[in-house]
């Protein structure tokens, strides 16, 4: 006992402070709700607020109020928040409050906080799954500028073969004005002689040019081709890009959906579970009384056995007495007995004499 009684009291002791820190931490989350301020002036991000309301809640519940005020002041101040930013943070706030709460009434009658522990699982869930549509967005976009660059290169590719064909025209067209300058210089000595060669040098330019202007034909028809791909490939992927920005929204939209209807379910469930556990109390109630009632008529009933057991075994014993005292007193010849016998043994002699006379008889 003398033992025992410290680490009692060392339990209630230290249950008695941990209620006080809860207790402490609800009064701070309530003036943070007091003096929480419109908006803050910087950036949109509201995610480090709602991880310093859980912050505070791992210190004050540690005993460390003054580091966890610190922290939430220094979050709020880098963390601007629009009107439904400041909303969240409010109720990110309550929430925290509501997990305090319930935890706080759980150490006051079970000296547990398993609320708690529960509260923050769910929380680190949730945020994991938050995370992982993030990835997913990231993951969207990455593709997407993968494309873009994709779709720069193969236009740069492009351009440059455009480049060096229209290059490998404009030589072509020097080497033609060059061969003809040769061929007007020629002419000019043999003329005569030349006539020939300069009929087939022109037939041969001409078929020349003639290819030539085939040849660009299909460059400007396969530019024209590759301008038409390119446009489409780029409506293909506007198009892409917008079916995946609805995607996102609409996933989001049902994150937020999923999420008030699972808290709404969690608030049943909780009711339910009260309601239940209060008629169970009733049930185990009435369980102990009901065994109790059977203990007693089975005590009483063990006990009447008992008596009607004791009792058939004193008659049995009793007459197993009686049975052994009248056999004593027969062969003892006692109280009643001792007048009966004489007559027995005369009888007996009579017969002995009886039956010598008989044989006496016979003899002769």
């Amino acid at each position: 006992l003398e033992h025992t009684f410290p680490t009692i009291y060392g339990d209630v002791y230290l249950s008695v402070q941990i209620c006080a820190v809860l207790e402490d931490c609800l009064d701070q989350l309530a003036i943070l709700g007091y003096i929480m301020p419109v908006s803050y002036e910087g950036r949109t991000d509201i995610s480090n607020v709602g991880a310093s309301i859980f912050k505070i809640l791992l210190f004050s519940f540690l005993g460390d109020l003054k580091r966890a005020n610190h922290l939430f002041s220094r979050a709020a101040k880098q963390s601007a928040v629009s009107s439904d930013n400041l909303r969240k943070v409010q109720a990110d706030r309550q929430y925290a409050s509501d997990v305090i709460a319930e935890t706080l009434q759980e150490m006051q009658t079970s000296g547990t906080f398993q609320s708690l522990l529960q509260a923050v699982q769910r929380e680190e869930e949730r945020k994991s799954n938050f995370y992982t549509t993030i990835i997913r967005e990231e993951e969207g976009r990455k593709e997407i500028k993968s494309l873009q660059k994709r779709l720069q290169d193969v236009k740069k590719e492009k351009d440059l073969e455009l480049q060096n064909r229209n290059e490998m025209i404009a030589y072509l067209k020097d080497q033609l004005q060059e061969m003809k300058a040769k061929t007007d210089m020629e002419s000019r000595y043999v003329k005569k002689d030349t006539e020939l060669q300069v009929y087939q040098t022109q037939k041969k330019c001409s078929t020349v040019e003639s290819d030539l202007f085939i040849e660009t034909e299909k460059l400007r028809i396969k530019t024209d081709e590759e301008t038409r791909v390119h446009m489409e490939i780029e409506n293909f992927l506007r198009q892409q890009q917008m079916k995946l920005e609805e995607k996102l929204e609409y996933w989001m939209e049902k994150y937020e959906k999923d999420t008030e209807s699972k808290q709404q379910e969690l608030n049943t469930l909780k009711a339910s579970k009260a309601n239940d556990l209060a008629a169970l109390q009733e049930l185990a109630k009435q369980c102990r009384l009901f065994e109790q009632v059977i203990i007693e008529d089975r005590v009483e009933k063990e006990a009447a056995r008992r008596k009607v057991e004791q009792d058939a075994l004193e008659l049995k014993s009793v007459k197993k007495l009686q049975a052994w005292w009248r056999g004593t007193m027969v062969r003892h010849n006692i109280g009643p007995y001792k007048a009966i016998k004489k007559p027995k043994e005369d009888e007996a002699k009579g017969k002995d004499k009886g039956k010598k006379g008989k044989a006496g008889a016979k003899k002769k």
